[in-house]
């Protein structure tokens, strides 16, 4: 005969481990540090101006 398991307790640890699972996806995603996001607007910020550098006057602008 097969052990018994209590229902209750194993859905509760399905939750859990889906929980960590999506835990984990997450801050694969959207985890950074401080220093990371200031380095990408940094650099966002550069890439604008020179943008904005190479624009020749006279165009119509958007």
């Amino acid at each position: 005969m097969g052990d018994i398991v209590n229902l209750k307790r194993f859905r509760k640890r399905a939750e859990r481990e889906q929980s960590a699972k999506q835990a984990e996806a997450n801050r694969t995603r959207f985890g950074r540090t401080k220093s990371q996001r200031a380095l990408e607007e940094r650099r966002a910020e550069r890439a604008g101006e020179l943008l904005d550098q190479h624009r020749i006057d006279g165009e119509d602008t958007p």
